[in-house]
């Protein structure tokens, strides 16, 4: 994307500056990061905005991950754990409606960085998290940067706090199965919560407000949240199967309560169902500009060396955006290891110019260190119009982990 090349260029650069200067530098990346990332994709809350611009992401990432501290991309911090993309920060911090008087209970502290972004627009936050050392070091940062009103907790998130309750508001940054009954007690009677439920890689986030003592739910969009732990894993039913690795919803005929985002594909830019028979279309107009939908699935590599993907495309003046091979209409499969940090990627053929629908496939070679999978459906910085249907995936070599060795 141009804006991320510039970012990128820009972070290479302040290595170079001097104190003041990296310092106004990393503040120029991110502003340009807010307007081009989040107020341009939708995020219209003015005090939200305001947030997103003055809280200093770069400070809740480790030091080696300062340079891409204001891209919009999730970012590890260590102990299996991420911090989330800034676009689903100030979005659920948006839908969360925050008031000056609000009393929240944020259940997984991570970094710090969503408690840092609430601070200035609620009155109390209190913040959990089961990792001792994310927890510690995350209090850490925020009493260093002065985030006097942010109260930070090591226990199960899943047992809410109920010293504090009841609360005005709760966001939860972890995925558990089903809401869990403590917090849903623990919020008062009209109060809201804003929490990714369901399956591991298959989660909508849903709004949940507490009327008359009964929930009522308003799905907002499919999304990916690392799983929420300790009691909430116990009472998981549905483990990813690592040996069967799908696509859901690869038809694009589900969607997610009346919006025209689809079921099991998160963080989309630019990208929504079309047509009577429902595609996924992904249109853009601005060179560098994001226009992408994602999907996440389990993938052991140590069983599976081989898979195929096949899918139905078509395009409307396909062209590359200003980086041209890194910027082009494709579908882009990245592979993880166990920590969640990328060890490669495949590509099906990048598009150019206009052609009528068609069916494509490409073997996908899979590194035996990989466990999770991330395919990418997009422009990813290219201009004009991609009709994605019918994605599938094959296995097409597996067997037992020594087969690998």
């Amino acid at each position: 994307m141009r804006q991320m090349s510039c970012i990128l260029t820009a972070a290479y650069g302040i290595l170079l500056f001097s104190p003041g200067q990296a310092a106004e530098e990393l503040s120029r990346q991110r502003l340009q990061m807010v307007a081009q990332e989040i107020e341009a994709a939708g995020v219209e809350h003015p005090e939200v905005l305001k947030s997103m611009r003055v809280t200093p992401r770069h400070e809740f990432v480790p030091r080696g991950f300062h340079k891409q501290a204001y891209f919009d991309a999730a970012l590890p911090i260590g102990d299996q754990q991420t911090i989330s993309p800034p676009f689903v920060v100030a979005y659920m911090t948006q839908q969360l409606n925050p008031k000056s008087t609000d009393r929240v209970l944020e259940i997984g502290t991570g970094s710090g960085y969503q408690a840092a972004v609430l601070s200035p627009l609620v009155s109390e936050v209190y913040t959990i998290e089961i990792v001792e050392r994310l927890g510690k070091r995350a209090q850490r940062t925020l009493r260093r940067l002065g985030y006097s009103n942010v109260h930070v907790r090591i226990g199960d998130g899943y047992q809410g706090w109920a010293e504090h309750a009841p609360y005005d508001k709760i966001i939860v940054t972890c995925s558990p199965e089903k809401i869990p009954q403590p917090l849903v007690d623990q919020l008062r009677e009209g109060g809201q919560m804003i929490i990714p439920v369901g399956e591991r890689y298959q989660q909508n986030l849903i709004r949940v407000t507490r009327m008359e003592g009964e929930l009522q739910r308003q799905p907002l969009r499919a999304t990916l949240f690392v799983p929420m732990t300790g009691t909430a894993e116990s009472l998981r039913r549905v483990q990813p199967n690592q040996m069967k690795p799908v696509i859901v919803n690869g038809s694009f005929e589900d969607l997610v309560g009346d919006s025209q985002f689809p079921q099991g594909w998160h963080y989309l830019r630019s990208a929504q169902v079309e047509g009577s028979t429902k595609y996924l279309s992904c249109t853009n107009s601005e060179p560098g500009q994001a226009c992408r939908a994602l999907q996440g699935l389990a993938l052991d590599g140590r069983k599976i060396s081989r898979m195929r993907l096949t899918l139905r495309v078509r395009g409307r003046e396909l062209a590359p955006g200003p980086l041209q091979q890194q910027q082009k209409a494709a579908v882009i499969v990245t592979y993880y290891d166990a920590r969640r940090a990328v060890i490669g990627s495949s590509q099906m053929t990048a598009w150019e110019g206009s052609f009528d629908w068609r069916k494509e496939s490409r073997q996908l070679r899979i590194p035996s260190a990989t466990r999770e999978a991330i395919i990418r459906l997009g422009l990813h910085g290219g201009v004009g119009k991609l009709d994605l249907d019918d994605i599938e995936l094959e296995v097409l070599d597996a067997g037992e982990p020594e087969s690998r060795s």
